[in-house]
């Protein structure tokens, strides 16, 4: 394992997914002899430098945590110039490429250090040197990171080269359950022993082991002379239609989890790994899993894998909720559920569950529950006074043609599972089932 091969891997951004993930399985592949990574932080930069490009990341397995070590790696700050024209030098010779930045709208930012810019002369240059065919894993938590990436790309790349690079490129996007985080809290980190990013840093990065990370299919134009393309990161899988697992993960995995953090918080539980000392509320959560999310998604689904059967749900949710509540991944409810506003989104985990649920004639109770007391977190007076889900969630999901009877059928829900989690609260929080789970 290491830095043996001949291919190039470059990433932009340097957080736990990029670190624990990418970087870490283009390394232990051993078919790479150089990586490098785009940050716009100063002091990530220099800390990475100072330690000679070589860095620590925690890996969560269920028994143990193994610190795992990494580098070389270059790291470049795309808003220098100099730092910028490296950059551009390693894409044009890069195989396989990521993005693994807070969210789409992180491509485009002002000056010639954006990503999608950095991206579109780097490409132009692969096409000037004759260099290699790459994949770009676009790794956002968005159904259509990679054509949203693709477009603004190639917004920067003159028309009359375009058809040259589009030979050269595969934009894929990607499927990734494998849960990580950033711990900043000293304490914290000397109590658990875990290694800091490098020597001296405030941060750490923890990961779980998991890596069945699924893919897009990677196609590029068929040419004369041009073997079949092989990835360097060879444990990832390919899957010709991403959709519908993509919806697995974030009406499932996605969903589950905020479910998960936010009656966590209301139960004054600090770890999602806390539920295993809660057994009545793991069972109410995995029933949401199964019964909800997971039979929705099979009646959506059925025929286009295993995963969309009960028995491959099932074996789904139960290897989620064993790894969600890992004692040595420690995840935090605060971590969790944190940005509530954006995981109420029309689209997003809760809400956009409790739609696709509807759709397919489910009762999505459990998750109106979640929505909820996501509101509470919002707006922690909402379970106190005679607010509705409509005041509070109408602003949340701003403008847009919607079905007025499909918001009035969620809103009639929510409003529904408030009244539940009150009676949950005045009992003590007592049996989830019997309080939360009124029809």
């Amino acid at each position: 394992m290491g830095l043996k091969g001949q291919r190039t891997f470059v990433g932009f951004g340097f957080g736990a997914i990029q670190a624990g993930l990418f970087l870490y399985e283009a390394y232990q592949s051993g078919n790479f002899g150089r990586l490098v990574v785009g940050e716009v932080v100063p002091d990530a930069v220099e800390a990475l430098r100072a330690s000679e490009g070589r860095y620590a990341v925690n890996v969560a397995h269920a028994d143990r945590v193994e610190v795992a070590r990494i580098g070389p790696v270059q790291i470049e700050n795309p808003a220098v110039a100099a730092d910028t024209e490296r950059l551009v030098e390693a894409l044009a010779v890069a195989e396989e490429i990521s993005t693994a930045v807070p969210s789409v709208r992180f491509y485009i930012s002002p000056g010639p250090g954006s990503i999608h810019r950095v991206l579109a002369r780097g490409l132009r240059q692969k096409v000037a040197v004759d260099g290699p065919r790459a994949v770009i894993y676009a790794a956002e938590n968005h159904n259509h990171a990679a054509e949203i990436l693709q477009a603004a790309v190639f917004e920067e790349i003159p028309a009359a080269e375009q058809a040259a690079v589009r030979e050269r490129v595969c934009f894929v996007n990607t499927v990734i359950g494998k849960m990580s985080g950033v711990l900043a809290d000293a304490g914290e980190i000397q109590s658990r022993q875990l290694a800091t990013v490098t020597p001296g840093s405030p941060r750490a990065f923890l990961v779980e082991e998991f890596n069945r990370i699924l893919i897009s299919q990677v196609s590029f134009p068929e040419r004369s002379g041009h073997a079949r393309f092989e990835r360097g990161i060879g444990v990832f899988a390919e899957k010709a239609d991403l959709l519908p697992f993509e919806e697995a993960k974030l009406y499932g995995h996605n969903a589950t989890h905020a479910l998960a953090a936010y009656l966590c918080a209301l139960r004054g539980l600090e770890l999602i790994a806390d539920l295993r000392h809660t057994p009545d509320l793991l069972a109410y959560i995995r029933a949401a899993f199964l019964e909800e999310s997971g039979e929705a998604l099979i009646r959506k689904r059925k025929g286009v894998d295993r995963l969309f059967t009960p028995e491959g749900y099932q074996d789904y949710a139960d290897d989620l909720l064993a790894r969600m509540t890992n004692l040595f991944l420690r995840d935090s409810v605060e971590r969790v559920g944190r940005d509530p506003h954006r995981k109420l989104g029309w689209d997003d985990r809760l809400i956009g569950t409790m739609r696709v649920a509807l759709q397919q004639k489910v009762n999505p109770r459990r998750y109106a529950v979640g929505a909820a007391a996501a509101l509470a977190s919002l707006n922690p007076s909402y379970l106190t006074t005679d607010s509705s889900a409509g005041a509070l969630l109408t602003p949340v999901w701003g403008e847009g043609a919607r079905d007025p009877q499909e918001v009035q059928q969620v809103l009639r829900l929510v409003d529904e599972a408030k009244v539940r989690l009150k009676q949950w609260r005045a009992a003590g929080f007592a049996d989830p089932d019997r309080w939360l789970c009124a029809i």
